[in-house]
């Protein structure tokens, strides 16, 4: 946003979850507001408040790199700025209806020209920063998308990965169940079902790693800022695993300047099914003003069950409870230490699969409930010396994932007479540190990094009879990567630059199995490098077009042979080259285009044996080939559209499984999705409301490259219709799911045992309205 020498004016640009319908200039310039701009550094607080007020503000060299404090409240926007500058040497000053210039204390201005028009103003930057630097989303040569989360979403413990994966292209989850699902991006999946092998996506939480090997956490939205998603390998940045890409929650942090509080609540009914409910708190305090202060996030809800098994009404209901403590420090000037403790638990009491289509029910069967629990520490220390940006973060993660599954028919190779059930226990450690420094030399932005994960993960399946158990597998799995990385872009002309970077890495894993009755421990080692390079031409502020280059690498895991023996699987090696075009349209619109050519060596994917248990193994080489794009376009005052469209041939080129592929499909990606939704704003009375409507279907997709194991799923239509209205310090949200009652299949799989004998279907959840209303203080 800032540029020497030169204005660097910024205003809002509403991405696809709302649109802004403008009062007049002098009325945004001089009314008292209410303000809600996020603690972090001046110049992402100064962005945020242009945005947010839609207004432009400028300013002549760089500021400070200091932290704010948020603020918040009713207030002028020059009150605002005020704030945000308080003892960082800067005034602002107007300079416009709606244009502000932050200059130097002291400083000798002319006094303004009134004939003179104020500076232009251009839409503020969206500043992403899962690429471990602020970036302007429209000078960054990749494909990311940014979902801005609405009030509603931000207080509702029912929003989760699958409400950001419902708003962007070439994000797909699996639907076995809330914190069972797996996350692909960009058709970058390896297989449907859960098995050892190292996740693609990897989660993370504001500078740290949720993820390694677990399945999606599904971790809940309430006071989460925004949801950043790089697509493509990220190898360069984030090291191994990043095949698919980054899945990233940045939270509100702490405000050391201002209290409040918000609380929400509400509830839910499904047709077919039960009533929940749901509810959050939201506390900020400063305990020294400037200093030092808390901040505290709490939710819980119970989310109606559907499904009827045998005499069971409404089984598979899930319960949601999370706590999220922060604690910020200022200890010296340009400094801050921000601590994180965060636990999330989730339960669900039955699984939500059926054996016949179209279904809400099921014969009776032993119940099917599942656990994903998480708890994460997190410290983070940022500051600068000079011009040059210093972070050192560092986090650990605990992860426990239970699941008991019914055995009583298909289990019975194990070698336990009269099985009942199996109870899979997965425990996941993930260490993770990482200490990166970032400043300018010259014309040259640059970047560089030192990090090291250690992921600890195991698993036991313990098969249980009538009167006798059963071990069926034990896996323990011990994971390190160290790594040095840079990224430096270098302008070559006033429109053309390039990006660069790579990532040295050593990786080792070591596995210790449990193979008859013995424990046989394989190792592998790796180093290597993998770089990415970029080139982007930006003709002017509101176009970039680019042509990327990236990769990354998953260390091999083991696979137990048929013959009983331990095989050491390959590494996956990706690479992948897209070009993109993105641009802000007039009115605060956007539209991006994009397309990938990928290849992915050595395949490492988990497949189902005849036991019913999950192994992995190299299935072969794959290509990728996809086009994407979406829109928001302003139609008129207060009225605005968004659309998407995303089309994936992701093929198994070459296949080392050892029998033959009739469809060398990827599983579980869609083979297009195509979404659309208008949005209306309007006021009733002194109450700003507006009403969004939305649908997007879901193309073809597969389970599996196995014939006997191949289902076809896919092929559903999402419809949602949204109304909210905010009066004050109230906001009242209303929300319908799956308008046309459709019951069409969203995942073929849910018992891996009786998966060969019988068709297995997940329904669409009904009908479902919910209603939630919020009160700040």
């Amino acid at each position: 946003m800032i540029l020497r020498r030169s204005w660097a004016c910024v205003s809002a640009v509403v991405l696809g979850l709302g649109v802004w319908s403008s009062p007049p200039a002098e009325a945004r310039a001089s009314r008292r507001q209410h303000i809600d701009v996020s603690a972090g550094s001046l110049t992402d607080a100064i962005a945020e408040l242009a945005r947010e007020a839609q207004v432009s503000i400028g300013t002549e060299g760089g500021l400070p790199q200091v932290h704010t404090s948020r603020v918040h409240g009713a207030m002028t926007i020059g009150e605002a700025l005020r704030r945000l500058l308080a003892g960082t040497g800067y005034i602002a000053r107007q300079v416009g209806e709606t244009a502000w210039r932050i200059e130097r204390v002291p400083v000798t201005v002319a006094p303004p020209v009134a004939n003179l028009p104020p500076p232009e103003a251009t839409p503020v930057p969206i500043l992403v920063t899962a690429t471990k630097q602020p970036l302007d989303l429209l000078s960054l040569p990749a494909a990311v998308s940014v979902a801005q989360l609405t009030d509603s979403q931000k207080h509702d413990p029912g929003s989760a990965s699958a409400t950001i994966s419902s708003q962007l292209e070439g994000l797909a989850l699996t639907s076995l169940g809330a914190g069972r699902n797996r996350m692909f991006l960009r058709g970058i999946a390896d297989s449907a079902f859960s098995g050892e092998s190292q996740s693609t996506v990897a989660v993370v939480l504001d500078e740290s790693r949720l993820t390694y090997s677990a399945p999606d956490p599904d971790i809940r939205l309430v006071d989460i800022e925004r949801v950043e998603v790089l697509k493509g390998p990220q190898g360069s940045l984030y090291g191994t695993g990043a095949l698919g890409g980054i899945y990233r929650l940045v939270a509100h942090q702490v405000d050391l300047n201002d209290a409040s509080l918000t609380l929400s609540g509400g509830g839910s009914a499904v047709m077919h099914g039960d009533v929940g409910y749901e509810g959050a708190a939201v506390a900020n305090l400063p305990l020294i003003r400037g200093t030092a202060g808390l901040r505290v996030v709490g939710y819980q809800s119970k989310e109606p069950g559907w499904i009827d098994t045998g005499a069971r009404k409404d089984s598979n209901s899930t319960h949601v409870s999370g706590l999220r403590v922060m604690a910020s420090l200022v200890p010296a000037s340009g400094w801050r230490l921000d601590l994180t403790g965060f636990g999330q638990w989730l339960g669900a009491k039955d699984s939500g699969y059926v054996y016949t289509a179209g279904s809400y029910s099921r014969p009776d069967q032993i119940a099917e409930p599942h656990d994903n629990d998480l708890r994460h520490l997190a410290g983070r220390l940022s500051g600068g010396f000079g011009n040059i940006d210093a972070m050192l973060a560092v986090a650990m993660t605990w992860h426990d994932v239970n699941d008991l599954l019914d055995a009583t028919i298909g289990a019975e190779s194990l070698g336990l007479s009269g099985p009942q059930t199996l109870l899979n226990e997965r425990t996941f450690r993930v260490w993770d540190n990482d200490l990166r420094l970032r400043g300018r030399l010259g014309s040259l932005n640059w970047l560089a990094g030192l990090s090291h994960l250690e992921a600890r993960q195991e698993l036991v399946a313990t098969l249980e009879g009538a009167s006798d158990q059963l071990i069926a597998d034990d896996d323990q799995r011990l994971s390190h990567d160290t790594a040095a990385y840079f990224n430096l872009t270098l302008p070559v002309t006033s429109t053309l630059s390039l990006d660069g970077g790579a990532r040295l890495f050593a990786s080792s894993v070591r596995e210790t199995r449990l193979v008859a009755s013995e424990r046989v421990t394989r190792g592998q080692h790796k180093t290597g490098m993998t770089p990415s390079l970029a080139v982007a031409w930006q003709p002017n502020a509101s176009r970039l077009i680019y042509l990327r280059y990236g990769s990354a690498f998953r260390q091999g895991g083991s696979d137990i042979t048929d013959n009983g023996t331990i095989e050491t699987l390959k590494g996956d090696e990706l690479a992948s080259i897209e070009a993109g075009w993105r641009e802000r349209l007039p009115g605060g619109g956007h539209l991006e285009l994009s397309a990938w050519y990928t290849r992915w060596e050595d395949v490492q994917s988990d497949v189902l044996d005849a036991s019913g248990l999950i192994e992995t193994t190299n299935a072969g080489v794959a290509r990728i080939i996809g086009v994407e794009g979406s829109a928001g376009i302003v139609l008129a005052p207060g009225w605005r559209i968004d659309a998407g469209a995303n089309y994936t041939s992701a093929l198994l080129t070459r296949s080392a499984l050892g029998y033959e592929v009739h469809d060398r499909h990827l599983p579980v990606v869609p083979e297009y999705t195509v979404r659309g939704a208008v949005r209306h704003d309007f006021a009733i009375g002194t109450a700003d409301a507006w009403v969004r409507a939305s649908l997007r279907y879901i193309g073809p997709s597969r389970m599996s490259f196995d014939t006997e194991l191949d289902r076809q799923m896919g092929k559903l239509l999402e419809s949602t219709l949204e109304v909210h209205a905010a009066l004050g310090p109230w906001d009242l949200g209303l929300q319908a799911q799956n308008l046309f009652a459709d019951k069409n299949n969203t995942f073929a799989f849910g018992n891996p045992f009786r998966y060969r004998t019988m068709p297995q279907y997940t329904p669409q959840r009904p009908l479902t309205v919910s209603l939630m209303m919020s009160r700040s203080f």
